[in-house]
């Protein structure tokens, strides 16, 4: 299921339909890209052995514990045209007291980022650890 390992030291899953985060975020400006990267790099600041999950034609970079999208990720990144959306595919189940997500789906719920400013906000940080966190305990109580 692991495809290998990037030049950070993350691993990348093996999909028919994946690309790569350069192929996600190409042909948004550079601001845009710049918020993608630095989105990435908190992710893996907090989470050095990431699976990451690319798909380019859903403009779609996703970020887990393994490479099951709905069951062992917990963020993904998908650029706008002016902004980037930071998701969390179990959103509904995370702590907010910032009242920073949005969203109405059944589990999915996301953040605006316009910044790398913003991105860099310690309730983004704080949103991000929890939602590992809640992947993690999940994983965890599958087996027990």
């Amino acid at each position: 299921m692991i495809r290998g390992y990037a030049p950070g030291g993350y691993a990348v899953a093996d999909s028919t339909a994946q690309g790569t985060f350069d192929e996600v975020i190409d042909g948004f400006d550079t601001e845009v890209q710049a918020i993608a990267r630095a989105l990435k790099s908190l992710i893996a600041s907090i989470h050095s052995d990431f699976v990451e999950v690319d798909w380019p034609r859903q403009k779609i970079a996703s970020y887990g514990i393994g490479p099951r999208k709905m069951s062992e990720h917990y963020a993904y990144i998908a650029p706008q045209t002016n902004y980037v959306n930071l998701g969390f595919y179990h959103g509904v189940a995370l702590n907010d007291p910032a009242g920073l997500l949005e969203g109405a789906g059944k589990r999915l719920r996301h953040i605006k980022i316009k910044s790398i400013s913003d991105a860099n906000r310690k309730e983004i940080v704080s949103l991000l650890k929890v939602a590992l966190s809640e992947r993690k305990k999940a994983d965890r109580d599958r087996y027990f």
